[in-house]
């Protein structure tokens, strides 16, 4: 790998980085809170990015505003899986992840039906220059990502832990029956922690959405690193979360430019067994923090 390819190929892993740990962190969240894995997370992430396909892409609202709807979208989304899904299934695991699989193809289904099957759908950059480093050229759209991830994250660590209802949010992931004596009221706190997943998974796909292909089935691609991430970061631990992000942020990116997409798949679930024999909680444990 020359020094050019070396310095793209670092940039890149840099921006994957921080989708994942958008995707991860919102994920681990909805998972601490309700101890239960939603597995239609990443198709929150292809909702948003088609909600800045037809407003930005068609519509022709400006970007960020589109960015600013996908968000909604995302947190709207949480809701009301929340409410439709999760509430009644409260406490059986089982069938929670048999519905939110369910629901993975629902979204395809009518995602597919709408915009249509196999093509992907081109949304243009609205930072079309790249920034040049030691001739390696990168897209100013995946620089622009990272302060996106270092902020949102670094907003929602010090929401959990200074503000009433972040802290509310940890107390229920600790000790649920704790919480409620304490007059927490259980179900707003699950609703509040799947319309702040939605909302993060929707900011990273309106994001990333003029970089990856838009179709049906790329939340199905992405829910699968995105679980992963958060395996090893440590159920339910945000700061995990971020950490194990970068951890396969790289090794995804690195494995995919040097051999393929395949083998980076097997890379990071080896990587995954090999960190659980060693810490079987994860790299941080499994307390929303």
């Amino acid at each position: 790998m020359n020094s050019q390819l070396l310095i793209q190929t670092t940039a890149n892993a840099i921006a994957a980085s921080g989708m994942y740990a958008l995707i991860a962190v919102g994920l681990t969240l909805a998972f601490g809170v309700m101890q239960m894995a939603n597995l239609a997370h990443g198709h929150f992430f292809m909702v948003s990015a088609y909600t800045v396909y037809a407003l930005y892409a068609l519509g022709g609202w400006p970007f960020w505003w589109a960015v600013a709807a996908a968000v909604v979208v995302g947190g709207v989304l949480g809701l009301i899986v929340e409410r439709a899904i999760f509430r009644p299934l409260q406490g059986d695991v089982v069938s929670g992840f048999i519905a939110t699989m369910g629901l993975m193809f629902v979204f395809e289904v009518l995602v597919g039906e709408i915009w249509g099957w196999g093509l992907s759908r081109p949304i243009p950059s609205p930072y079309m220059r790249a920034i040049s480093f030691m001739g390696a050229s990168v897209a100013f759209q995946r620089v622009l990502l990272i302060p996106f991830a270092v902020v949102s994250i670094g907003g929602l660590m010090f929401f959990m832990r200074y503000f009433r209802l972040g802290r509310a949010l940890r107390a229920v992931a600790q000790d649920p029956e704790a919480a409620a004596l304490q007059g927490i009221n259980i179900n707003k706190m699950t609703a509040l922690a799947l319309s702040i997943a939605g909302a993060y998974a929707g900011l990273a796909g309106g994001l990333m959405s003029t970089i990856y292909a838009v179709t049906p089935s790329l939340g199905g691609h992405l829910i699968l690193p995105a679980l992963i991430v958060v395996v090893v970061g440590g159920m339910g631990s945000i700061g995990g979360a971020t950490l194990a992000a970068v951890i396969f942020g790289f090794v995804i990116t690195f494995v995919t430019t040097l051999v393929d997409g395949v083998t980076a798949v097997m890379v990071s679930v080896t990587v995954m067994a090999i960190v659980l024999v060693i810490k079987p909680q994860g790299l941080m444990g499994r307390v929303v923090a």
